[in-house]
């Protein structure tokens, strides 16, 4: 069985509860730490986006797991140059128990600047050379660098930890998997996804850490907790690319009426169900992840961390014995 973390969602929750979300986590029996990195919220109803490295700062005290944004874009909104002074010290202020989650982005968070919105195939390309900038600044060499979308002159990190930051890049599809078991150190993805886990390690992941995510919902109602999900996070059951393509929240609110409560019921973990709970995530052990991250959807979180201390979590523990 994979190690079991927690997904902590900047979308939905503001700094303090965040923080506090990663104490319980840790009593819980969680391993492992996600956090989101973005601009927007996908809808006004999640409600927050703080910075995440200031609150990475706050987790780096708060905490003894290992952290890991997931994930953040270095292309647009952010230069990889920054990103990777960042990185480094979150990893200096965890003591090294920081990995670097790296994907291509939505529009959603990058495009505030008024900077043009690639395509796929470019934003990857983007991806591939921010990741060749990144690495070079952990060494704490000065790194000049005039590549095809971006320019570096004269940047040195003073402040780097002992070892280079691990980076994990995200995949949905197999042109990003590709990229991921090419250049990165793990692969992240959403969801117990078994063949692209097996195109990420034939491709040339090999024995690379897999990490994938899910976002679900306990509560003792289980007809609420579809209510809750519909209303806070119906756009992760958005079809195709418009998760990458649209720009702000009001245009995800507009497609809310495609998601119905019966599709959020039918594809969501919801409710009080133990079996239902640890067959969720025993689907990412059977489909070959190391890590499983979990995103509790609402504001009853003290329960949700309550109910896998005492009843998923061993049970999850008693099989992998």
């Amino acid at each position: 069985m994979p190690e079991f973390g927690c997904f902590l969602a900047t979308e939905e929750f503001g700094p303090a509860d965040l923080i506090e979300q990663a104490r319980m986590a840790e009593q819980a029996g969680f391993e492992c730490l996600w956090i989101s990195d973005h601009y927007h919220p996908w809808n006004d109803a999640q409600g927050h986006s703080p910075f995440v490295w200031s609150v990475i700062g706050g987790l780096s005290e708060a905490v003894s797991l290992p952290i890991e944004t997931a994930v953040t874009c270095p292309t647009v909104r952010i230069h990889p140059a920054v990103v990777a002074q960042a990185a480094a010290t979150s990893a200096v202020m965890t003591g090294g128990r920081f990995r670097l989650g790296l994907g291509s982005g939505e529009a959603l968070n990058e495009h505030i600047l008024g900077t043009h919105w690639p395509p796929a195939n470019v934003r990857l390309e983007m991806l591939e050379e921010a990741i060749q900038i990144i690495r070079r600044l952990f060494t704490g060499e000065e790194v000049t660098h005039h590549g095809v979308h971006y320019t570096v002159e004269n940047a040195r990190l003073y402040t780097v930890p002992d070892e280079p930051v691990p980076i994990d890049v995200s995949a949905f599809g197999p042109s990003a998997a590709g990229l991921a078991a090419r250049v990165g150190d793990g692969f992240i993805t959403m969801g117990p996804n078994e063949e692209l886990v097996a195109q990420y390690r034939k491709g040339g992941g090999g024995g690379n850490l897999v990490s994938g995510g899910t976002k679900l919902c306990w509560g003792q109602d289980r007809e609420a907790a579809v209510r809750t999900v519909h209303r806070l996070w119906s756009n992760q059951l958005l079809p195709g690319e418009m998760g990458q393509v649209l720009p702000t929240p009001r245009h995800f609110e507009q497609l809310e009426p495609l998601v119905t409560e019966q599709m959020v019921a039918e594809n969501t973990v919801c409710g009080d169900d133990v079996d239902e709970h640890v067959a969720a995530l025993s689907a990412f052990a059977d489909a070959g992840f190391d890590r499983v991250y979990v995103s509790q959807i609402g504001p009853d979180q003290r329960g949700f961390f309550d109910f896998y201390r005492t009843k998923v979590l061993p049970q999850l523990q008693q099989g992998n014995r």
